[in-house]
């Protein structure tokens, strides 16, 4: 069990990726897993060692409330997935302030908020896991998708700059961000089949992810498995970008 003991904060944590994470963590023996998120999925209050929880990651107070009570009741936080995330898609021309605003505050302020109140936890305890869901859009852009873009790109310039900030007085608290590529998810699946086999043709593996495959992958940089692994962005993307 490769999560045993672990107490884990996961945010986007009722459907997609952030469900699969939550799944993977609790399968591997973490002692409690917090599916956060704007809504709460009864389904996942139904296993024993998760909470599904309703947090929106650009509200400070709720954050600070809600991570006072994981401490008081457990002491720690070994792990933090930041995960929540939403697009506002628009060519820069037609993109409104308010499309801009939203994602800003979401995909990069909300991981801020997040890390801003949870790091210090871990520091204290000397030791903690940080992961955060970039894109390959933050590797190399999209079209019509400004915002996210820059989030995303700023999600891992902060995943470098905690990985030394973190560390730099012995503490074993290591910041790594993962950078999916095209993941079959609920919402990908109601595309048509036609635009969907187009998308995995430019893929070399020639197949979109799986949920699973980022699972994983957050399950390798949350473990001590990867004790020796900081400041990386882990690309699960097909080989998409090379």
């Amino acid at each position: 069990m490769r999560m045993e003991d672990k107490i884990c904060v996961v945010t986007g944590g009722a459907r997609g990726i952030g469900e699969g994470i939550v799944r993977k963590f609790a399968q591997e023996g973490a002692k409690m897993v917090f599916a956060c998120d704007m809504n709460i999925n009864e389904e996942l209050n139904k296993v024993e060692n998760i909470r599904s929880v309703k947090l929106d990651v650009t509200d400070r107070d709720a954050i600070k409330e809600f991570v006072d009570k994981v401490v008081e009741e457990f002491e720690k936080i070994d792990v933090l997935v930041n995960n929540a995330g939403i697009t506002k898609d628009a060519l820069i021309q037609r993109m409104s302030e308010e499309a801009w605003d939203a994602v800003i505050n979401v995909n990069l302020k909300g991981v801020f908020n997040m890390t801003q109140f949870i790091a210090p936890i871990m520091i204290k305890k000397g030791k903690g896991s940080i992961i955060s869901t970039s894109s390959i859009v933050g590797v190399f852009g999209n079209i019509g998708q400004t915002n996210y873009a820059a989030t995303k790109g700023g999600v891992i310039s902060m995943t470098k700059t905690w990985a030394k900030e973190f560390s730099r007085k012995g503490a074993q608290v290591r910041s790594n961000a993962i950078a999916p590529g095209f993941i079959k998810t609920p919402m990908t699946e109601a595309m048509p089949e036609k635009i969907l086999n187009s998308i995995a043709e430019k893929v070399p593996l020639k197949r979109m992810g799986e949920v699973e495959d980022i699972a994983n992958a957050a399950l390798f940089l949350a473990s001590d498995e990867s004790s020796y692994v900081n400041g990386q962005i882990l690309g699960v993307d097909g080989g998409l970008v090379i």
